[in-house]
């Protein structure tokens, strides 16, 4: 007898498929938590990167960034693919877009944290 007929023997109430009758709806199943997965974690990943992607093209001269280094500084120069960013006095970098973290209010102390 193979293993397959033993488990289907074996199954609570004695009739049936047992262990094996829900593997009819493994599909279903496997489909609806693709879906979670997508909406519980991409879309809103997705919408993150598009806010801060819009937020970088919207720079301009004079508002405070954070780095993904950690550095803070004004932007001085918006450039095509660049920011010329003042993080002391007298003192320029410059930065590439992908490297904003994210912008900072006039007043606003950074924290480690980022904002969700």
């Amino acid at each position: 007898m193979n293993t397959m007929m033993m488990i289907a023997e074996a199954a609570p109430g004695g009739g049936g498929l047992g262990i094996l009758g829900g593997m009819g709806n493994f599909p279903m199943v496997l489909i609806i938590m693709i879906a979670l997965f997508y909406f519980m974690l991409l879309r809103p990943q997705q919408r993150k990167e598009k806010e801060r992607a819009k937020a970088i093209s919207e720079l301009r001269a004079g508002e405070r960034i954070l780095f993904a280094g950690g550095l803070i500084g004004t932007v001085t120069e918006v450039r095509e693919h660049t920011f010329l960013v003042e993080v002391a006095p007298k003192v320029n970098v410059e930065i590439a877009r992908g490297a904003v973290s994210r912008l900072l209010s006039k007043d606003e102390a950074p924290t480690l944290e980022t904002k969700n």
